[in-house]
């Protein structure tokens, strides 16, 4: 099969101690096999110590060599947003926002890091800015070539996500039509150095042995994206099992609540993380206009089980459960999009990857995860 999963979890809840060096090797092995292109997008991206040093001296060497190696990332939190915005984004964007904002609450330091680490390189990096977040975890390698490759998931590239949180990584070796739409939404980011008008229309279906993937990118196909998610709940029949750090979609909420209500399947499970959505429930709580969202997040998540991270701080454990995930039937979605509402404004992708033996994997995963903090 063409398509490798990786899954991760938190070491301190029965993830492998070896775990951060497992990944530092796979990424430096999948950045080192480039021929001509190395083209990055990354929401946070700040490694530390021994970890990072491989995959950091690896791309100045493949940069060296002749390869084009662009990092495209997110610099920093906006502070405001224009008026009219949807109430629930019209809030300061402070860290104690940033949930709001469909991404994931992190200090600082991207920008700081990879200007120290590639200056004086041929290594080009670029700020990618927005009044939402850029918050894409993917790299193309070797784009518009057959052997064009991509590295995608929940995954941010830092010392705690891949030591204390829940993420899932997913390697497609030569598969230059899946690549291609990646490969475009990279080039409108890394053109304008703005998230802005990117990913209009860039949604499609492609075929990797035999197994049909759909792929979708926010902005442009944000609302798309949501609607797509919560129809493929609204059509499951034998299973969903929900892994998702936050749960503020309304679409999803009610497509998920309309299955438990309906008893539309004879299994219906999954986790999420309870520390990071209990802010955001509890201005919910605050206003009448938020309470069939309160209700609706009420109903599924007594089906769930909620992972007690601990509460953000800049210089804290960032051991968030930080999955995007949910498997229905033999579907299953995955990439960097949360289910949230903001996140259809941000830059982000999505996969709905139609595959029973995959289905089946993350299924077995999230039965883990849920046997973990139960």
């Amino acid at each position: 099969m063409a398509i490798d999963v990786t899954f991760l979890r938190d070491t301190a809840h029965g993830g492998d101690s070896s775990q951060p060096q497992k990944v530092a090797s796979m990424l430096t092995e999948f950045v080192d096999k480039a021929q001509s292109t190395i083209h990055i997008a990354i929401y946070d991206f700040r490694l530390e110590g021994e970890l990072g040093n491989h995959i950091i001296q690896t791309l100045i060497d493949k940069a060296n060599n002749g390869i084009e190696v662009q990092i495209g990332y997110y610099a920093g939190k906006p502070t405001h947003h224009a008026k009219g915005s949807e109430d629930e984004d019209r809030l300061t964007m402070t860290f104690d926002h940033i949930l709001k904002a469909g991404g994931d609450p992190a200090p600082t330091g991207t920008h700081e890091q990879l200007q120290t680490l590639f200056q004086n390189t041929k290594v080009q990096i670029k700020v990618i800015q927005g009044s939402k977040l850029m918050h894409n975890k993917y790299i193309v390698r070797d784009a518009n070539t057959s052997e064009a490759s991509l590295w995608t998931g929940s995954a941010n590239f830092t010392n705690d996500a891949w030591t204390f949180q829940e993420n899932n990584i997913v390697q497609f070796p030569s598969t230059p039509h899946l690549c291609a739409y990646y490969e475009n939404d990279f080039q409108e980011l890394w053109r304008t150095g703005n998230i802005h008008s990117t990913g209009v229309g860039d949604a499609g279906t492609v075929s990797v042995d035999s197994i049909a993937i759909d792929c979708g990118f926010s902005p442009g196909e944000g609302k798309t994206i949501d609607n797509a998610i919560a129809n493929l709940i609204t059509t499951a029949r034998t299973r969903i099992k929900v892994c998702s750090m936050i749960l503020t979609s309304h679409a999803i909420l009610a497509a998920l609540d309309q299955a438990l209500h309906t008893d539309q399947v004879p299994t219906f499970t999954g986790i999420y993380d309870k520390t990071q959505m209990a802010a955001i429930v509890k201005k919910w709580e605050k206003s009448d206009k938020s309470a069939g969202a309160v209700q609706m997040f009420n109903n599924v998540t007594e089906e769930l089980v909620g992972k007690t991270s601990a509460p953000y701080k800049p210089d804290s454990k960032h051991n968030f459960m930080h999955n995007k995930v949910v498997v229905c039937d033999n579907a299953l979605v995955t990439g960097s999009f949360n289910f949230s509402r903001s996140a259809t404004e941000n830059s982000e992708n999505m996969l709905i990857i139609h595959s029973e033996s995959l289905a089946d994997q993350y299924s077995s995963y999230i039965d883990e995860l849920v046997k973990a903090y139960s």
